[in-house]
Formats: structure tokens, sequence, C-alpha cells
């Protein structure tokens, strides 16, 4: 029987207060003991009864290497990155993409496969739950090694309680309780937002971790914006910040848009739109991929479409950066697919109509996630909450709670 009673109220609060050493660890870095009480200003006593609890969960383990001292080496303790895993779910107009991963945000397996969100929430997270569950038995891991749970959904979430509202491409999600159906399944923490919020995530970790103040754009089927300012991920009052595909654009011309308005830039500008436009020029174009098939084959008439586009979302994101004086504007979605094309629309329209103080060092490129941004970003969210200090202590204080019984 494990003397799990020892690590009660580690830092005499209650708590377990192995969380504070926890996210020293947390950069992969190894440490000894030593480096760690001096670091804390606790005692090695102290020290080692935190590292305890963290390796009873399996959270952290000694490393191979030592730190010669002249005397007996000093052992090193540092994050076991591949111990417990996360899951991420990208949920698309007519996708999921999934994805197992370590602490370290590293895939250790993933799938996709094609499915229309508009089948509705209890067909869709049914097949996440198959596809998770198959992806867990292939990387050799069971649900008890996972540890959350990160959901992007192409909507409107109320991010506290995780459910969609009212999304515009969604049929029968509004309201749903995605979090719990998929905790019936796992018991593990869900996370849910906005699809184009965790791709801002996914992004500036991958690519920009330096960067405190970015948009990610994304044009595919809908067209939106994840907002990340001074650092933090902006999701406004009611979690709609970045909705930039309901803003009307003057090229509309009268439009209708699903969401009951006119000249939208989701109605003008996004895949099916300049599938729409091309149809009425005698092309086949039905779809967004459609349109990608015919820029990559040549077609002129596809090529400035695309390139108009291309211009209405940067007329839009002109606003966007007098607003919130971005460092980075990533570009992502099927729409770039279509190439450097659109991307000049957009770069066109944002430096002829925006001031050259915001734009003097302002970057737009196009995504280096590509599709996986989604997935990345689920992940992600899921990483935050599990190895959040709450978290940590939460399951640190787990450890002292009574056996049932």
């Amino acid at each position: 029987m494990n003397d799990i009673s020892r690590f009660d109220g580690l830092d005499g609060s209650g708590g377990s207060g192995a969380s504070e050493l926890f996210q020293i660890l947390r950069d992969g870095h190894p440490r000894t003991r030593t480096e760690l009480a001096e670091r804390m200003g606790l005692s090695r006593s102290t020290v080692t009864l935190r590292i305890e609890a963290l390796m009873e969960l399996g959270l952290v383990g000694y490393v191979d290497e030592a730190v010669p001292t002249g005397g007996r080496p000093s052992s090193r303790i540092a994050l076991q990155a591949g111990s417990k895993v996360v899951l991420g779910v990208d949920i698309g107009a007519s996708h999921l993409r999934l994805a197992v991963t370590d602490l370290a945000g590293h895939r250790l397996r993933e799938t996709t496969r094609t499915i229309a969100v508009a089948q509705g929430p209890e067909v869709v997270l049914q097949a996440v739950v198959e596809l998770a569950t198959g992806l867990l038995g292939e990387s050799e891991r069971t649900t008890g090694d996972l540890l959350a749970i990160g959901v992007g959904v192409p909507g409107p979430v109320e991010h506290r309680t995780g459910r969609p509202i009212n999304p515009p491409i969604m049929p029968g999600w509004n309201g749903f309780d995605v979090p719990g159906f998929l905790q019936d399944h796992f018991h593990v923490p869900v996370l849910v937002d906005n699809d184009v919020n965790i791709m801002a995530l996914g992004e500036r970790n991958v690519a920009w971790p330096q960067v405190d103040d970015l948009m990610f754009v994304k044009v595919a089927t809908g067209i939106g914006a994840g907002i990340v300012a001074s650092g933090r991920l902006q999701r406004g009052a009611d979690g709609v910040a970045g909705d930039i595909g309901h803003i009307r654009v003057h090229r509309g011309g009268g439009v209708p848009c699903h969401c009951g308005n006119l000249d939208c830039l989701e109605a003008v500008a996004s895949g099916p739109a300049v599938a729409t436009q091309l149809r009425a020029q005698g092309l086949d174009a039905h779809t967004g991929e459609d349109v990608v098939r015919l820029v990559q084959t040549g077609h002129t008439e596809a090529v400035h479409a695309v390139r108009q586009a291309g211009r209405d979302v940067g007329e839009v994101l002109s606003a966007c950066i007098s607003l919130i004086n971005p460092s980075v504007i990533v570009v992502g979605g099927s729409m770039t697919l279509t190439g450097e094309h659109f991307i000049a629309g957009i770069r066109e329209a944002v430096y002829s109509r925006t001031v050259p103080l915001a734009t003097q060092h302002l970057q737009i490129v196009q995504s280096g996630s590509g599709l996986d941004a989604g997935v990345l970003g689920a992940s992600m969210l899921a990483i935050h909450h599990a190895m959040s200090p709450q978290r940590i202590d939460a399951m640190v204080n787990g450890l002292t709670a009574p056996a049932a019984g």
C-alpha cells in the first residue's frame, strides 16, 4: 500500500504544493533536487515530497544523465512527456481530424474522416468516440493514460460551458452539451472552443511562440479569425471575438448569407462563394476544392476570382489591423491551397487601405501548419488544461483521497 498521505497539504494551504514545482519542470529541462530547492526557496526534503507526488502520477521521473559533483552523482528529474496523453479533435464543416499527442505536443497517432457537421452532434461525436478509441489502442494507451480532450468546432462557443451557440453551419448543435457527451465516454476534462481560436493557438505554438499579437484567419467553407493579443487568446464577452465572416463588404451586390444578412464576407469570399461565382461563368465548380483544382490547373477566371476574394478578405482585415495592431497575420484554411494568388489579394488590399504605421512591421503569411493547425491547437488546448496548476493540484490531491468503502 502506498503511503499517499505523505503528500497531503504540502504547501500548508490544503493544496498539493506540487503544482509550482511541476510548472518549473514543464519545459522538459532536467534539474537536480538541489537546483529545484534553490529555485523555489525550499528545503530539499520538502522538494523531495513534491517530486514523489508527481512521480506517483507518472508526470516526472529521473533521467539517465547525472551531474558530476566529485562525489555521488546527483540525479536529475524531468517531465515525462510520454507518460500521459491528450486527444485533439478538429471538427470541420465536412471533416474530422483527431490526434493523440504526448504532453509535449508530439503526435503519436492521427486520423481523418470525411463527415458533414450538418449530420448533427450525436452522429459526429459518436464518430469522434470511435476514432479516438481506435487511436488510443493503436498507440498502446488506455483511457487511464488520457488526461484531457481539446475540441474545435466551426461555430461560436460559449466558453464557460463549451456549448455551441447558434452556429450558422451546424444545424442541430445549438446548446448541445459537447463536453458532457465526450466525458460520458472518456471521463476526463473536455475543452471546447471555436475552431479558429484553436488554430490560432496551434499556429502560435508551432511557428510564432515569441509573437504576442497575432491573428489567424481561416478561409474555407466559412471565414473566421482567432485573435492573440498581449500573448492571450481573446474570446470576447460572449465568445464571438474574431467572427469576421459576417462583416459586410462593399462588393457584395446583394448576395444573401446563411446568417440572414446580405453581402457578408463569408457569402462573397469563402470557397463555396467563389465556386458559385465561377459556376455562373460556366466553369465546373461546386465546392472550394473545385476552386483549388481550377486555380492549380491554370484557369484564368479562377485565378482572378481567388485574387478578388483575397482583396475582399483584406478589406475586412484592414479594419481589424487598425483596431488591434497585430504583428503577424497567418492565413490558413483550404483557400490557401490556391497558392500565392489568394494571399497576394489580401496583401494588396491591406497595404493600400491601412495606415503605414500599422503595417510597417506587419507580416502576412500562409499557415505553416496547413490543415493540421486545428488538431494541433486542440491538442495544445488540452495540454494547457491538463498541465495547469489547478489540474496538477487536483490530481495530487486525488492521491490523498480515502479509498471508497
